[in-house]
Order: structure tokens, then C-alpha cells, then sequence
């Protein structure tokens, strides 16, 4: 399976991704996507995040799967956690959105008025 890149080969500005072609149906649609913040993970940070979650995000158990010492292993989850955007230790902003905004910002998405980036900064309170 090949993987999606993330990162021109030519300049290593950012990949995005504006078409995907349904071989069974011979269907294609065009836009403007993202991918996602997992996509922008290296194969090794990926790697981690799956024994993580296998090993039930005990680091213990982790140390005699991936041989790595206790320490070693929170060093790599907290590059993870940098990798998907997020500052450790620091709280995210509790969202004050009621469910009636909520819901309008998600049916505005939906028919494509507002972008996903608009929607998100809305609901996370920066209206």
C-alpha cells in the first residue's frame, strides 16, 4: 500500500489534496481537502501510537515491547503530542458553545457555506 505524502519531493512544501478517483464506480471529486493531523505523522511516530494504544497507553507494558527505557518512551510520546499540533502539559480552552450554535455551524459546513478551518475556529470559541 502506498502511502499519502504529506510533503512536496521537489520543493517540501506542504501536499494537498485536491482530487480522489473511485476506481469501482469510475467517480472523481475535486476539491480542496485536508489531511488530517495523523497524515502529518512520520511512520516511526506512527508506529509508537499504535503499540501505544495496543498496549493500552500503558508505557510500562511498552518498555519490554518496543525495548525502550521508561523515559525514552514518554520523551517520544511527548514529540508525538508536539507532531499533532498540541503543547504538553498545557489545557485546552473549554468550548462555551451551546448546541444550538453547535449545530448550525455543523449544518453551515455541511452545505459547504463555511470552511472546515471556519467551522473549527468557530466552535472552539474564536467566533
Amino acid at each position: 500500500m502506498k502511502i499519502l505524502p504529506t510533503q512536496c519531493p521537489i520543493c517540501g512544501g506542504d501536499i494537498q489534496v485536491t482530487r480522489f478517483y473511485c476506481q469501482q464506480c469510475d467517480s472523481t471529486v475535486e476539491g480542496h481537502f485536508e489531511i488530517g493531523r495523523f497524515m502529518r505523522l512520520t511512520s516511526e511516530q506512527l508506529q509508537f501510537i499504535e503499540t501505544f494504544v495496543r498496549c493500552e497507553g500503558k508505557l510500562n507494558r511498552m518498555e519490554s515491547e518496543m525495548a525502550m527505557s521508561y523515559p525514552t518512551l514518554r520523551s517520544r510520546l511527548l514529540e508525538v503530542i508536539r507532531a499533532l499540533g498540541y503543547e504538553p502539559g498545557r489545557e485546552e480552552p473549554a468550548i462555551r458553545v451551546s448546541d444550538e450554535e453547535r449545530k448550525r455551524v455543523l449544518d453551515e459546513l455541511d452545505r459547504g457555506r463555511i470552511s472546515a478551518d471556519e467551522a473549527m475556529r468557530i466552535l472552539q470559541g474564536g467566533e
